[in-house]
């Protein structure tokens, strides 16, 4: 069974503080008491979370490693040599790879971008990832986005041919040493900047490359849509430089030059004003389904095109590949979960490992994250080739380190890494009992009492009266939503029901509430065969607007229901 919410509010602030702040903002209260529980602590943050803007982006210089690699691309300009970039292929990385293209061209280079396929050369930078990305042709200088931190051996391969190498990245370095190269750019091995990606990574090496050689033809900000996509979709922290990519880069998607993204948003169904759930739920799956089924060129196309026509041909070819891995993840997910029913209790308890010949690697990352959500365990799905080797991706909950628990495994896995929420493994059909068993014995060991109970994290019980148009004007300042800055969840308690609820589509309820004699209506998605209990109802809800012939009302999105204490 799904495990079950406990609900926990977040402590209010200091009322005269609320008050004092929305006085001196003019903003409503309750949108200044969510920033001020998010650490926006003074009216100069404050002012900077609510209006961020571009002229307070830092010196792109400040990131250590800049220079040394906008000298190297400088020399290759002036050159004339032959460049090849090298990424990965999710979205942001075919994000860093258009951006780079874009300047490159500007500053009168033809790179060759190169993404390898997840099926023959894997993940980041491999020998046959290298060999295949040159045609044939050494280049002179190879850059590699999203990926290259720790490849040690690959660094060494390319330095022996004499290619020098420029890595732009945000993944964890190594405790064993890092790539040693021309130059390394990666946030995590400075004191800032922590929170980026490498799309926003490759936005300070482009910002940099302009302030050494300003180009009067490119205008770096109608790419921030670019940046956006990549940071929204690695679903990195928006907080920082990162946020203000996001709502800039959100604005200019609704004005977007780029001629694939106007087909994508098209075929999407995406209309302005464009949202992070957007790109999260509509885009950037769209942009990486090709590379999960096969290779990610047809994204970095779109994402160059200049013919609309063609950029529309792209576009509903990369909607048939999201249709077909979507196919896949279902199921993918309805035969794992079958083998989660079948497994014995104490198997599934703590943790969740589940693996089948057949399953496709591209889909196994999605499954886990679902399968992790919907039970609140950390869960790795494993995909087996005909030759008995599984790889397998896992997604985590909060306390639980899974390269903690792949350290105590490694007798076990042919390999294995990443980070505390999210890891690869690569594993022996032969020893995934054993692996299931050895994953659950480190999470029982890291888990206390508590981590392993989801909780409904509430920002804000408020009353009816509170949900007002003058509130959701303020409400617009909080966007973009995303990680580190969820969308405010609210609770309302002691709410009545005007009827009952309305089936939409099959799979959606519709309520009219009431409390204290005002009326709101909600929708909870896909709750069609949810058990309802007796009223009155505390329910825990977002909102958004909603505009019907310009009449303007708030509307509720329920995400949890309960009886009333």
């Amino acid at each position: 069974m799904p495990a079950r919410l406990r609900w926990e509010v977040t402590p209010p602030p200091d009322p005269d503080l609320v008050r004092h702040y929305a006085n001196a903002l003019g903003l409503a209260p309750v949108v200044v008491s969510l920033a001020l529980q998010r650490g926006f602590e003074s009216q100069e943050r404050l002012e900077q979370f609510f209006h961020p803007r571009l002229k307070d982006l830092r010196d792109p210089f400040s990131l250590p490693g800049v220079a040394a690699a906008v000298q190297r691309i400088l020399e290759a300009v002036d050159a004339k040599e032959s460049v090849v970039l090298y990424g990965d292929y999710d979205v942001d990385g075919v994000s860093s790879i258009t951006l780079l293209c874009a300047i490159l061209r500007a500053l009168g280079l033809e790179p060759r971008p190169f993404l390898p396929t997840r099926l023959e050369e894997g993940y980041g930078l491999s020998v046959k990832g290298i060999e295949n990305s040159f045609e044939g042709d050494p280049p002179d200088l190879l850059i590699a986005a999203d990926c290259g931190t720790n490849s040690r051996d690959e660094a060494r391969l390319l330095r022996e041919k004499g290619i020098d190498l420029i890595i732009l990245d945000h993944h964890e370095p190594s405790p064993d040493g890092v790539a040693d190269c021309v130059a390394l750019v990666n946030p995590k091995l400075g004191d800032e900047f922590h929170y980026l990606c490498t799309a926003g990574v490759v936005f300070k090496i482009a910002h940099a490359l302009m302030k050494t050689r300003p180009l009067t033809d490119f205008d770096l900000k109608s790419y921030l849509d670019i940046v956006a996509l990549g940071t929204i979709a690695d679903i990195v922290p928006l907080e920082g430089e990162n946020r203000l990519f996001a709502r800039r880069g959100l604005a200019q998607l609704d004005r977007t030059i780029h001629p694939g993204l106007v087909a994508l948003k098209s075929v999407a169904g995406v209309t302005s004003p464009t949202r992070t759930h957007d790109v999260g739920f509509k885009l950037g799956p769209r942009l990486n389904a090709s590379g999960r089924l096969d290779t990610a060129v047809a994204s970095l196309n779109l994402l160059l095109c200049q013919d609309p026509v063609e950029a529309r041909a792209l576009a509903a070819a990369l909607d048939q590949q999201n249709r077909e891995r979507q196919e896949l993840e279902l199921a993918t997910r309805e035969e794992a979960e079958r083998i989660i029913h079948d497994l014995e209790p104490s198997m599934r308890t703590h943790a969740i490992v589940v693996g089948s010949r057949g399953w496709h690697p591209g889909v196994v990352g999605i499954v886990a994250s679902r399968i992790s959500k919907q039970y609140h365990r950390p869960t790795f799905v494993v995909g087996i080739d005909e030759n008995g080797l599984g790889k397998g991706s896992g997604r985590s909950v909060p306390g639980i380190s899974l390269v903690q628990a792949l350290d105590s495994c490694r007798n076990l896995i042919e390999s294995g890494g990443g980070h505390e929420m999210a890891a690869g493994v690569s594993v022996r059909e032969e020893n995934l009992d054993a692996f299931r068993e050895a994953l659950i014995r480190s999470v029982t060991e890291q888990a206390d009492h508590d981590t392993l109970v989801p909780k409904l994290a509430i920002d804000m019980e408020v009353r009816f009266s509170d949900l007002t148009l003058e509130l959701l004007d303020s409400y617009e300042l909080l966007r973009p939503f995303g990680q580190a800055n969820p969308q405010p969840l609210f609770m309302s308690t002691g709410v009545q029901v005007a009827g009952a609820p309305r089936l939409i589509k099959e799979r959606h309820l519709k309520f009219a509430f009431v409390q204290d004699g005002l009326e709101h209506e909600g929708i909870f998605f896909n709750a069609a065969g949810l058990e309802l209990p007796k009223g009155p109802w505390d329910i825990a809800y977002t909102i958004d607007k909603n505009e019907f012939r310009g009449r303007a009302k708030v509307n509720m999105v329920l995400q949890a229901i309960r009886k009333s204490a």
